[in-house]
């Protein structure tokens, strides 16, 4: 039977990178700009600065990335739990072939991201001690330079301009220009609060601008231009906005005026014031010293009836005599003092004599040869004495000598091979070898019979 022939259909095969890039592609040219709404959660933002997030609802999630270049736009600090709207794009990352949100874009959902941003910085900055009330500088009551940082062509300056000139015409004031608001407003600001403060005149700096949104007042709510006023070392006065506009700038500020007008007319006081303040007290001045002059007058004239006054030798000569009596008194107590002196001293040398070394040394001297001859004395008694005993104990001792029994004819008997005594004759036996010790000199000698005590018999060996 003829087998059926069937067509190998063609295949394609992928390595998994070739896969991977292009379902990557696919992804990117599908999802390349959405809008995503999510709470985050697992947020980490390692050395590199980059953030790595999941933004997930009820059923699902998805890993997110946000680069350091996108994260240094956000006007706000990202937290876990926070609900955001995020756009961006989906991609694809390829080593773990995991599909990823890459964000270009996010703010919180239900805030603005504005008011989150002023709320965590006014947090951190407060934390960092930059609203303490004890840093904040009193104004100078008269300033002779004024510094403002505002806008040059608006409303503000011409405002303040005026009150100032009508208020205090003589003050001297230096304006530098900047942008108020937009990008690089918050920069030229900083550097006008540092430039003003270079210079040596400046008593105390006004940072100004009228009303607007909180976008429009961004600028006066960057840290940076919340460090310039905190490392300012003049006094500086915010007045940001109208009456119910709050900034960073108004916390920082050592002193906020709710609007410029109010900052120009709190920074100086009117000259017309300030002048009748001048007479007031120049008036109050003149009388006390009117009072003063009288009461040193009546003083003097006092001071002139006074004896001390009309006869000023009367009390030298009293302090004369004084001091003559003083000096007698002195003179006597000096020669009893000596007097004293020299009885102490004849006394001590007698003392002195009395305990003469020579002295001491003849008493010691006679003392000694006392000693020596009752030594003397008590060794010769002693050795008498013990001579005695001697004596006594010799005799004793010789009364009890085994020799001195000897002497009396006795002898000791021992057994020749072992030297053991024999004190009774049935320890012996004919022809055993003995040796007898007499009071002078030993027998050696042979048993040739044994009698025993009370018995005539003798035992012997045949």
């Amino acid at each position: 039977m003829e087998q059926a022939a069937f067509p190998f259909l063609e295949r394609t095969i992928l390595t998994v990178s070739e896969l991977s890039e292009r379902i990557k592609i696919v992804l990117e040219d599908t999802f390349f700009d959405i809008w995503v709404e999510g709470e985050i959660s697992n947020l980490r933002t390692p050395s590199s600065g980059h953030s790595y997030l999941t933004l997930k609802d009820e059923h699902s999630q998805i890993r997110a990335v946000l680069f350091k270049m996108q994260r240094r736009y956000l006007r706000f600090d990202p937290k876990d739990g926070m609900l955001v709207l995020a756009r961006g794009r989906i991609s694809l990352y390829e080593p773990r072939g995991e599909y990823q949100l890459v964000i270009d874009y996010m703010e919180p959902k239900g805030i603005g991201a504005l008011q989150i941003a002023f709320e965590q910085l006014k947090v951190r900055l407060v934390q960092a001690g930059l609203f303490d009330a004890s840093r904040k500088r009193p104004l100078p009551m008269l300033p002779r330079c004024l510094g403002i940082v505002t806008s040059p062509t608006g409303a503000v300056i011409r405002d303040m301009l005026q009150i100032l000139r009508r208020r205090f015409a003589n003050l001297h004031v230096c304006v530098y220009p900047v942008r108020v608001q937009g990008d690089g407003a918050a920069e030229e600001i900083t550097q006008g609060i540092e430039v003003l403060n270079r210079y040596a005149g400046i008593d105390v700096i006004i940072v100004a601008r009228g009303g607007g949104s909180l976008e429009d007042l961004w600028a006066f709510n960057e840290e940076a231009v919340a460090r310039a006023i905190y490392a300012s070392k003049v006094p500086v006065i915010s007045a940001v906005g109208h009456e119910v506009d709050y900034t960073i700038a108004d916390f920082v500020a050592d002193v906020r005026a709710p609007t410029p007008s109010a900052a120009a007319e709190l920074v100086i006081r009117s000259k017309a014031e300030l002048h009748a303040e001048i007479q007031g007290v120049a008036q109050r001045l003149e009388r006390a010293i009117q009072h003063r002059l009288e009461t040193l007058r009546a003083r003097l004239e006092a001071c002139q009836q006074r004896r001390v006054l009309k006869d000023p030798w009367a009390p030298l000569h009293t302090i004369e005599q004084r001091l003559d009596e003083l000096n007698a008194h002195l003179a006597r107590a000096i020669r009893a003092r000596l007097r004293l002196a020299q009885e102490a001293l004849e006394r001590d040398e007698a003392a002195i004599a009395h305990l003469s070394p020579l002295m001491l040394v003849g008493l010691l001297r006679a003392r000694l040869t006392a000693l020596e001859q009752r030594l003397i004395a008590a060794q010769g008694g002693q050795v008498h004495h013990e001579r005695e005993d001697l004596e006594r104990l010799t005799a004793t001792l010789q009364a009890l000598s085994p020799l001195a029994v000897l002497a009396r004819g006795y002898s000791i008997c021992r057994h020749q091979a072992d030297g053991r005594v024999i004190r009774e004759a049935q320890a012996a036996a004919p022809g055993m070898h003995v040796d007898i010790t007499l009071w002078q000199g030993s027998l050696q000698c042979t048993v040739n019979a044994v009698m025993t005590k009370g018995s005539g018999d003798a035992r012997t060996d045949i």
